[in-house]
């Protein structure tokens, strides 16, 4: 008889080693760890995760760990935090095959409970790889389905990877760790309500997932008991919220073998990722001013960033969340980056996006791996996938000066004394 999904998982994380991860795992996932805080400095700089900090600081607590900014709380507490200012803008890291934000729910978790238990850098590293291929493996598991049912793959995923984060530096065992990771699988929630109206729940989807994540391990450590079909089950995350059953190769399969964390993408553009393949083919055209555009996008891309409402967004993030605010940005300007979202009454930009024409294609692959196609005055613009981003040239684009210190910390402590630095 097959085991659970939690049970195998569990069983794997705990087992695993520094040494069992190939140097780039490794690499891999400290690419990923500057590139997370490079985001939450940028979120910080320009305010746009001070309700979450706001509300990390009056939780107050014992003085585990820290929020980026220097105070010290509880490691629920400074991992919430932290994880909204990684994701405030969007900017984080994707896996196309899950369209998960991976580092967003476990950076900030290997960080504060690393923090908090005096963890060595390599412990900090293997805690991360757990968790990162965890939340890619739930998520590419059902490609696509949670995102059809209205919830948010990286709030429904998030939490069981940061209790598999925590859970490796808390050191439980994997009878315990299938506890944490059922115990958290019962809270995973995160409604994509927020696509139909300019309010930005998205990014506290991942404050909520860490700190249930981190409550789950606690949980699980202090006793509590979680069923071990919480993923797989008749009544698991998938069936419950996906309506379908996981592919198991995809979630248990070739575990030490086949690595998701190498297939992390740095996100070159801080809007939504289903947009970045139509951002790379619109650059063709920049400079130009063409009378009729039409952009071509997977099915389950349309619900996401296209629709009549999207041709003129009322926030930021909904302009984040629009193919016809990133493309026509991309042609009048030549670049989409932070500036991008800060003025959205640019008549220029709103003229453009008003004679785009989204069209659809199915080619076969996930919606984030679909290919970009723009088509204008006669002329075809194809980009066959994102181009990605440069993690050490953008997290030095975030960080600033400080950036080598971040690069170059060896352990929780000396990374979150670099990322203050930053900021100070």
């Amino acid at each position: 008889m097959t085991a659970p999904a939690a049970v195998t998982l569990a069983g794997w994380v705990t087992g695993l080693t520094r040494d069992d991860l190939p140097g780039p795992v490794a690499e891999a996932a400290r690419d990923h760890l500057a590139d997370a805080v490079g985001c939450a400095v940028a979120g910080i700089r320009r305010a746009a995760a001070d309700p979450a900090l706001t509300v990390a600081r009056g939780l107050g607590g014992p003085p585990e760990a820290r929020l980026f900014t220097g105070e010290r709380l509880s490691a629920v507490a400074a991992a919430f935090g932290n994880a909204v200012a990684v994701h405030a803008l969007d900017f984080d890291d994707t896996h196309a095959g899950g369209l998960v934000h991976p580092s967003a729910v476990t950076v900030p978790v290997a960080l504060a409970v690393g923090e908090q238990t005096g963890a060595r850098g390599s412990e900090v590293i293997t805690a991360l790889v757990a968790g990162l291929e965890v939340v890619c493996r739930l998520g590419a598991a059902a490609p696509h389905a949670f995102h059809a049912r209205g919830l948010h793959a990286t709030a429904i995923c998030g939490p069981v990877a940061a209790a598999v984060t925590a859970g490796k530096l808390l050191g439980l065992d994997a009878a315990t760790l299938t506890s944490a990771i059922g115990i958290a699988a019962s809270g995973a929630s995160g409604l994509l309500e927020f696509l139909h109206s300019p309010a930005a729940t998205k990014q506290l989807h991942p404050g909520t997932a860490v700190a249930n994540g981190i409550m789950a391990a606690r949980l699980a450590a202090a006793g509590a008991s979680g069923p071990a079909g919480a993923l797989d089950g008749a009544y698991g995350l998938f069936r419950a919220l996906a309506d379908r059953d996981p592919d198991a190769g995809v979630l248990t399969g070739g575990l030490g073998e086949r690595w998701e964390t190498t297939r992390i993408e740095i996100k070159p553009y801080p809007a939504c990722r289903l947009t970045h393949a139509s951002i790379d083919a619109a650059g063709e055209f920049t400079g130009s001013a063409p009378a009729a555009l039409t952009v071509t996008l997977h099915p389950d891309a349309v619900p996401i960033v296209a629709g009549p409402e999207k041709r003129s967004p009322r926030s930021a993030y909904e302009a984040k969340f629009s193919v016809y605010w990133c493309v026509a940005a991309m042609i009048v300007d030549g670049w989409v980056d932070l500036d991008t979202f800060t003025d959205l009454d640019r008549p220029d930009v709103l003229a453009l996006a008003a004679r785009i024409t989204v069209l659809t294609a199915d080619p076969g692959v996930v919606a984030a791996d679909a290919p970009g196609v723009v088509e204008a005055d006669g002329r075809v613009s194809r980009v066959e996938r994102s181009t990605g981003g440069g993690a050490h040239t953008k997290a030095a684009a975030n960080l600033g000066p400080g950036f080598r210190s971040v690069l170059e910390a060896t352990d929780p402590v000396a990374l979150l004394d670099a990322v203050e630095g930053c900021l100070t």
